[in-house]
């Protein structure tokens, strides 16, 4: 009992932060002569407020969950992975060319996926690999090697991979459009006849919106994710080697190994983001020239995805879809009070302080926990300890 209580105690510091952070941008919309009330409403409504706006949020959603699931792997080893970015782009850049190549295959789609994967692990996996054997610090590596996902983008989409019958129409670099084989199916949620007759509605959800397979191709990794991390020793490694590196190599754990697998798993989920991003809503790839353009800030968005969802691949899915709304409603938002949707990005930001700082109340709690705890079974051992009397101190 008190073990279930400590883990619903567990989730106050995030929803306070989540408090504290709509409180703080509240503060920015009243300096920009906004009603947060009447902000938040039109964020709520454009978020959920129908049926093709809670589509369009799952939507903008699915490649989030993808990353964040990754970046769980990654955290929990002890790694950081702002690499998401670039590891999106080149999954993006080895899932299109695949449906490409194999055009109406039977295969088409999930050998494009798992195409998406293999890039994305190998560019995630080189961050770790100089991290390991190189100490190159992983933050600032994953960070040029996001420069340098988006120029090989660039060189690619200018060039071997240009769409030869636009031929970069308007500007805009962009490959072929990919057969209907190799498009994802879009998803639809048969509702019960019962629910359709008790309280109305259309008796199919979602079947006229953009919302696809990627979705529950999601749910199922981060399911398969958890059970990864938590009941298997592959998992039980990673994670020891991101709770204490140096007790993980006395105990015998190759910590350079789990470095570089943090990272390959890592890359490869985001490299996912990139070929369903393709294969389920945009059919092509095209940019701007520039990483966003492609992505979407998807890459950024899934680490803050990630720790909101306390780094579980299970929790990530609904703090990616409370970010995935929270961009959805901001356009909403913009139209109706005239307020920029990059207000946004600073919520996210906000959100990002307030929840790290959680993590550390947390920690501390936990240790205090820990301590408690062992203070207690001392005292236990102490007390069962069993007395000896005078007589029996006596020689028999």
């Amino acid at each position: 009992m008190l073990n279930r209580f400590n883990r619903v105690l567990d989730l106050v510091p995030f929803l306070l932060a989540l408090l504290l952070a709509l409180i703080v941008a509240s503060g920015l919309l009243l300096a920009l002569d906004a009603s947060p009330i009447t902000a938040y409403q039109a964020m709520l409504e454009g978020a959920v407020g129908n049926e093709n706006a809670t589509a369009e949020t799952l939507v903008k959603a699915i490649p989030i969950m993808f990353v964040a699931i990754g970046i769980c792997i990654a955290f929990q080893g002890g790694v950081v992975n702002i690499g998401g970015e670039g590891q999106m782009i080149m999954g993006a850049l080895a899932g299109t060319a695949t449906a490409l190549s194999l055009g109406d295959s039977v295969f088409v789609i999930p050998l494009s996926i798992f195409a998406g994967f293999l890039a994305g692990a190998l560019y995630g996996g080189l961050a770790g690999f100089l991290k390991a054997y190189f100490d190159v610090n992983e933050i600032l590596s994953t960070i040029m090697l996001n420069q340098i996902a988006a120029q090989i983008m660039n060189y690619l989409l200018n060039g071997i991979m240009l769409d030869p019958e636009s031929g970069g129409l308007n500007n805009i670099p962009k490959t072929a459009r990919i057969v209907s084989e190799a498009e994802l199916p879009r998803l639809s949620i048969t509702v019960p006849q019962f629910a359709v007759s008790l309280f109305g509605g259309d008796p199919v959800l979602f079947d006229r919106t953009r919302l696809h397979y990627g979705l529950l191709i999601a749910v199922v990794l981060a399911v398969v994710v958890y059970v990864l991390l938590w009941r298997t020793s592959i998992g039980y490694r990673i994670r020891a080697v991101g709770k204490n590196e140096r007790a993980a190599r006395y105990a015998g754990i190759n910590v350079k190994r789990q470095m570089i697998l943090s990272m390959f798993l890592a890359g490869g989920f985001a490299g996912i983001a990139g070929a369903v991003q393709v294969l389920g809503l945009q059919y092509r790839l095209q940019t701007d020239g520039s990483p966003t353009g492609f992505t979407a800030n998807a890459g950024f968005n899934g680490i803050v995805a990630a720790l909101f969802g306390g780094l579980n691949p299970i929790g990530a899915l609904p703090a990616s879809t409370f970010f995935g709304g929270l961009l959805v409603g901001a356009q909403k938002m913009q139209r109706e009070i005239d307020v920029p949707a990059s207000l946004i990005t600073a919520v996210n930001g906000i959100i990002v302080v307030f929840v790290v700082s959680s993590q550390i109340f947390m920690r501390r709690r936990a240790k205090r926990r820990i301590s408690t705890g062992g203070d207690a079974a001392v005292n236990t051992v102490a007390s069962s300890k069993p007395t000896i009397t005078k007589m029996e101190e006596q020689p028999i």
